[in-house]
């Protein structure tokens, strides 16, 4: 009888990979070599160094010797029509990929403000609260000017009763007039 095997073929294989990539060559590495690529391109040194490339190849096969062009000018520069679509296919999706992951970075700031935001509004709604809490807890104290007024009808009251009060701490204090019972006799 055949053995029979774990595997259908009316199924796909899960988490088979027939090539994988070397150690060092991660999604995070590749993408950043791409950045670092997509900059490069990006660069004032880049474009000088590729127009004086392409300027020496086109004076190159278009004047040297003869037996010494490697891409004449007879044939279009075919060589460099190459070689330049080449660098282009491959700038392309590079450039892409750097582009995605600035997208990833931003969205992710992007993700991290809205969330500052919203905590200091969420600040922002509890201090204007508790200001609001303290103005009414406020307008139920004394105010200095309504002490002030009140000492005022005070120290009134009591120079009608004809008590003085002084700051003099020397002068003589006024002895208040005693109301009720009489002193006890020894």
């Amino acid at each position: 009888m055949a053995e029979r095997r774990s595997e259908r073929l009316d199924q796909p294989r899960e988490n088979v990979r027939r090539f994988t990539l070397p150690s060092w060559m991660t999604n995070e590495a590749f993408g950043l070599i791409s950045e670092k690529f997509a900059r490069f391109m990006g660069t004032a040194q880049f474009l000088i160094g590729m127009t004086v490339f392409v300027g020496i190849w086109l004076i190159w096969n278009t004047w040297g010797p003869k037996n010494l062009q490697f891409d004449p000018r007879d044939l279009n520069y075919t060589l460099l029509t190459l070689i330049l679509s080449l660098q282009a296919s491959y700038a392309a999706p590079l450039i892409l990929l750097a582009q995605n992951r600035q997208a990833d970075r931003d969205r992710v700031a992007t993700e991290q403000d809205r969330s500052r935001d919203e905590r200091n509004l969420a600040d922002t709604e509890f201090l204007t609260r508790e200001v609001a809490a303290l103005r009414l807890a406020l307008r139920e104290t004394a105010t200095r000017d309504f002490v002030r007024s009140e000492l005022r009808d005070l120290l009134d009251e009591l120079e009608e009763r004809g008590l003085r009060i002084t700051a003099d701490p020397e002068a003589p204090v006024a002895k208040k007039p005693r109301v009720g019972k009489p002193p006890k006799a020894t």
